[in-house]
């Protein structure tokens, strides 16, 4: 038997979601820029799924841009900002200490052409202050982008705490929201983002599929030219099935709710506590234990590494780090960031 731990990396496709996803696929196929009664069906179920994504995260759905995931939900707000003909790779632009590569690297690219960068340091237990965010203000700072939880440690940042500073300076503020949403809620209104990034493969949606939330009145540059789909900000041939799994997957996740994430929560404390009962007090957790997503534990364990671990459970599916650093012999930013030796 396969014991799968490994939800922060990938989900499987909620059964209900290919079910309304399947019809896009096959019957109902058609390109939903064409004018005719297939193109109309595949723009009305576009524009449900746009609704539904909205809904899920407090915002409207003219603000919600369908993107292929994370990684170019981040590219879109970062470099659509300094790319803009009004300021072309001009300002400077803060990041957090462990940002994902889909928010690290367009930095370092923006940086290369002529940006000013910005890595604010954590605390120990992965949490970014709001006052070094204030301290790192310049008076050309564009954009903050600070990650609403940590794909690792799972430790959740003080986004709204973030945004009033931001929003008090004038400086746009963009939160990698991938692997929060889904797993805790996820308000664009409490939280004061200006973008927020989505992944359906991180909530059962497939693998693909994602939105940017972009704040109504903030214009971008597009990254791929081409007819103006999207608003203009992502030319190409919609991605209709897809979209509607992604707006049902985030329905399913916002119906599941409180309940769902006291559920996460009780499963991840029984299981630190059944390791500990194993292994005792060398056995040591990372991240903040209060303010953490309730799916999230991340432990050391002694004098074994965590891959030489794993080889001895081969039925266990779980992660000694992001799998975006997957076979890496190095720490991850994260584990360095929070002091953790090789």
């Amino acid at each position: 038997m396969t014991i799968y731990l490994d939800h922060n990396a990938t989900t499987p496709l909620s059964a209900s979601v290919l079910a309304k996803a399947l019809p896009y696929l096959q019957s109902d196929f058609g390109n939903a820029s064409s004018n005719h009664a297939k193109g109309w069906k595949a723009k009305k179920a576009m524009e449900k799924a746009r609704e539904q994504v909205a809904l899920a995260i407090g915002a409207d759905p003219d603000e919600i841009v369908f993107t292929s995931g994370g990684s170019e939900s981040n590219n879109l707000a970062i470099k659509g900002i300094f790319l803009s003909e009004e300021h072309f790779c001009k300002g400077h632009m803060i990041i957090s200490c462990f940002e994902h590569a889909a928010v690290r690297e367009p930095a370092l690219y923006l940086q290369r052409l002529g940006v000013t960068l910005s890595v604010i340091p954590c605390s120990p237990l992965g949490t970014i202050h709001p006052i070094s965010v204030l301290a790192a203000l310049r008076p050309d700072t564009k954009l903050v982008s600070i990650m609403h939880a940590n794909n690792e440690i799972g430790t959740i940042q003080p986004i709204a705490d973030i945004a009033k500073i931001c929003r008090e300076h004038n400086v746009l503020l963009h939160t990698d929201a991938a692997q929060s949403v889904g797993k805790t809620p996820v308000n664009v209104q409490e939280l004061g983002v200006d973008f927020l990034s989505i992944a359906g493969h991180k909530l059962y949606a497939p693998k693909g599929i994602g939105a940017l939330y972009m704040r109504r009145g903030i214009d971008l540059q597009p990254l791929i030219h081409g007819v103006s789909h999207e608003r203009g900000l992502r030319a190409g041939t919609e991605n209709v099935a897809f979209q509607v799994a992604l707006g049902a997957a985030m329905e399913e996740v916002q119906q599941k709710g409180a309940r769902y994430a006291s559920h996460m929560s009780s499963l991840r404390d029984l299981l630190f506590s059944r390791l500990q009962d194993g292994i005792g007090s060398d056995l040591t957790q990372n991240g903040h234990h209060a303010k953490q997503l309730p799916n999230t534990l991340s432990v050391n364990f002694p004098r074994i590494t965590g891959m030489r671990l794993l080889q001895g459970a081969p039925e266990i599916c779980a992660s000694t780090s992001a799998a975006c650093h997957s076979g890496r012999s190095t720490q991850t930013v994260t584990q360095k960031a929070i002091g953790l030796s090789p």
